[in-house]
């Protein structure tokens, strides 16, 4: 996909309004999903947010008291700034915000306790690469999360679902955030990216092991667990 090649320029033009648009497009389940992201994890003192947008998971674990330092990754400054200006209003000094791309992480391996991603796998131009790399960074032991849209497999949910992703978002996306592509590449995004045992297999040829998953909300969404 052709825009994953610039996925942080995408992100720069939508951030001033992706936040307000992500909670009213989703009705506010994302903030549950993300809840229910923080609720799986074990607490961690050193935690890499890949894809961390506008901070909303960092902020979320920090609110829960599961982390005692987070470093965040991203390849769109201006999501970055955005999260930056919310964490600093909340939990100053808390989070280091890095530019970089997932598939070639500038850490040293076994850097982090924990891993956490939402939203953010299907838009690596290489996923397996990706995975690797969470894996590298990752302490032996040390724990993944991802959070990530899915395909619902109940027929009416998927029409449904169909319907509001092909119809509704795009446009209301485009009225509100003035950007004529962004929301018909989540759109399509979502729709070609691998769910389920499909994407737990990747884990497990990343190196991961114990890897489970857990579909939300009739399988709008799935979060998915695992070890190094």
């Amino acid at each position: 996909m052709e825009e994953k090649q610039h996925i942080g320029q995408l992100f720069d033009r939508i951030a001033g309004t992706y936040d307000g648009l992500n909670h009213g497009l989703s009705l506010n389940i994302d903030r549950l999903w993300r809840k229910r992201t923080v609720a799986a994890m074990t607490p961690a003192k050193q935690v890499l947010d890949v894809a961390v947008g506008t901070a909303d998971l960092t902020i979320e674990m920090l609110r829960r008291g599961k982390v005692e330092q987070v470093t965040g990754l991203d390849l769109s400054r201006r999501m970055m700034a955005v999260g930056e200006e919310k964490v600093n209003r909340l939990y100053p000094g808390s989070v280091n915000f890095v530019y970089g791309n997932a598939q070639q992480m500038p850490f040293d391996d076994a850097s982090f306790d924990a891993v956490t991603c939402a939203f953010g796998c299907r838009n690596f131009s290489d996923l397996d690469a990706g995975l690797r790399e969470m894996y590298r960074v990752l302490k032996p032991g040390g724990q993944l999360l991802i959070l990530e849209f899915s395909y619902p497999s109940n027929r009416f949910v998927r029409a449904c679902y169909d319907i509001y992703f092909t119809h509704v978002l795009p446009r209301v996306g485009r009225l509100f955030s003035r950007d004529k592509t962004a929301y018909t590449y989540l759109n399509r995004s979502v729709k070609s990216f691998c769910w389920g045992e499909s994407f737990v297999r990747h884990l497990h040829d990343a190196g991961f092991r114990e890897e489970s998953f857990v579909p939300l909300t009739f399988g709008i969404a799935t979060l998915y667990t695992a070890r190094k």
